[in-house]
């Protein structure tokens, strides 16, 4: 049961620092052309 004053506030920080990597993704533009680079990888080869 001790276990869960641990694991709790790790699993909220791990969840915080997962969208805040998303939201730096988007933010910065990370997914702005995802169908066009698809596109580019098809044509290069």
């Amino acid at each position: 049961m001790d276990i869960l004053y641990l694991l709790i506030p790790l699993s909220v920080l791990l969840v915080l620092l997962i969208l805040g990597g998303l939201w730096w993704a988007v933010y910065h533009g990370q997914f702005e052309s995802v169908e066009q680079e698809g596109e580019r990888i098809l044509r290069d080869g």
